[in-house]
């Protein structure tokens, strides 16, 4: 029998490098190692043998298996191997040194925007922070004076996950997160996407930009935070804008503000960016409640503060024109490219 064995084992090589396709190292592969193969029989002649023999013989025989296993296996590797080199060799050859034809690629809008916004508020001294998309309840809600089964939650459709946690709805949720970070005094400011289950429309998306802002120090007052704001909107847009300031609902601030801009797209005379009003909503803002200064870590004796939450989105939709917010979502290359820093 080891007779046998030895000459399957030359048989089985000579085949192997005859063959040089893909259907014939198949058809090795079956015809020695398949259920009924060659080599795969010889372990049912076996029982054939005196039982101190058959461990050995079976040692021999599993190492030819393996040895016939690998052998295939390499003759597929190289006949891929030579494949690919033809057919590199077969493909149209390009000089990288000629210059190229294509357009360079571009930033989206709201990245342009956000980036001008962080340098503007960073010349004024406010720390940068950045905060997790996914957040849980007492950050997004209890913190800022939102307690559950509170009204004010229906203003916002809320994504909720199946662990309990939920997705942003605004850039708020960083809040207590910052004012236990620094204290007080504090200056920072948090950009973020944030999400929805609402309605899209012209001037509506279910996935959108904001920028947090809060300025915590002794005597903080309104007029400080109309004082950053428009100094903000005059250096995004390089003239002076028309802003005006309306009273607003928001738990986490008293009293809360909504801060408006003239519209850009139509100049003030209506259009369905701005649902024909003449201004669109930019900035809920106001001081900041002392309930959430409380749960923060802050002093509310000696400290003040305001904070207000910049629409990046509509931001970018005022300084370029955008008159569909769906458009910047839509991943039309047609529509984005043409912004380039």
């Amino acid at each position: 029998m080891a007779i046998t064995l030895e000459e399957l084992r030359q048989q089985f090589h000579e085949q192997l490098r005859q063959a040089n396709a893909a259907e014939a190292f198949e058809d090795l592969r079956v015809r020695y190692l398949g259920k009924k193969g060659e080599i795969t029989g010889l372990l049912r002649n076996m029982g054939a043998l005196a039982p101190e023999k058959r461990k050995e013989y079976g040692a021999k025989v599993n190492a030819l298996k393996e040895e016939a296993e690998m052998s295939i296996k390499k003759r597929i590797e190289e006949a891929h191997a030579r494949e690919l080199e033809l057919k590199i060799a077969a493909t149209e050859r390009y000089d990288l040194t000629l210059p190229s034809t294509l357009s360079e690629g571009s930033y989206h809008p709201i990245t342009l925007v956000q980036r001008e916004v962080e340098q503007i508020f960073a010349s004024m001294g406010f720390t940068i922070e950045d905060y997790d998309e996914i957040v849980d309840d007492y950050h997004c809600f209890e913190a800022l004076n939102i307690p559950k089964h509170h009204p004010a939650r229906d203003m916002q459709d809320t994504y909720y996950l199946s662990n309990g946690q939920l997705l942003k709805t605004h850039t708020s949720a960083a809040q207590n997160a910052i004012m236990r970070k620094y204290g007080a005094p504090l200056r920072a400011i948090f950009p973020g996407r944030c999400f929805r289950n609402e309605s899209t429309d012209a001037c509506h998306e279910n996935t959108f930009f904001q920028m947090e802002g809060i300025m915590i120090d002794e005597n903080i007052s309104i007029s400080n935070l109309i004082y950053f704001m428009k100094t903000m909107l005059s250096e995004v847009f390089q003239r002076d804008v028309k802003v005006r300031l309306r009273p607003g609902f928001f738990p986490f601030v008293e009293p809360g503000f909504e801060l408006d801009i003239s519209c850009a797209i139509c100049g003030g005379k209506g259009c369905p960016s701005c649902k024909n009003s003449g201004w669109l909503e930019l900035c809920p803002c106001g001081m900041i409640h002392p309930n959430v200064l409380k749960a923060g870590g802050i002093d509310t004796e000696k400290y003040t503060g305001f904070a207000f939450g910049l629409g990046l989105t509509r931001l970018a939709m005022m300084k370029y024109g955008i008159k569909d917010i769906r458009d910047l979502n839509s991943g039309n290359l047609r529509s984005l490219n043409q912004f380039v820093k």
